[in-house]
């Protein structure tokens, strides 16, 4: 079977898929799952469980993958490269402490960007050093 090349356009399709887990989550808006549950009279209606389930197979599909291309220390190192780039924002005046809704937008953007690369950093390793991971063998 030939091995299909990760490139930009593949990257972009993990991110949107990320974004849209972490907004159809929560977001400041009003507008997701939380805000849905948090407002319903009956907590337990199917359509909000289903949802609610679907959105923790995207969780788990995403954190696994994160959790296991990046690891701890490489998950850390791109939340420590956010976190300073939103104090950078911050410290030349980009983005104002002042609007708590604007900075949570900036983090669940950076929250989903950060699963996009830990979903995609397996493919992206690949293609920088030539080395592939192999978690799963199977015996023939």
């Amino acid at each position: 079977m030939a091995m299909r090349r990760f490139g930009w356009s593949n990257f972009f399709i993990r991110l949107l898929v990320a974004l849209f887990l972490v907004f159809a989550t929560y977001n400041p808006s009003g507008y997701s799952w939380v805000h849905w549950l948090q407002h319903a009279e009956n907590k337990i209606d199917p359509l909000i469980i289903v949802a609610g389930v679907l959105l923790l197979i995207g969780w788990v599909i995403f954190l696994r993958a994160t959790a296991r291309s990046l690891g701890f220390i490489g998950s850390l190192l791109v939340l420590l490269l956010f976190g300073t780039m939103i104090w950078a924002m911050v410290s030349y005046g980009w983005l104002s402490l002042d609007k708590p809704t604007t900075i949570s937008w900036v983090a669940l953007t950076l929250l989903a960007l950060l699963l996009a690369i830990g979903i995609s950093w397996s493919h992206i390793r690949r293609r920088m050093t030539g080395q592939i991971d192999v978690d799963d063998v199977e015996e023939s």
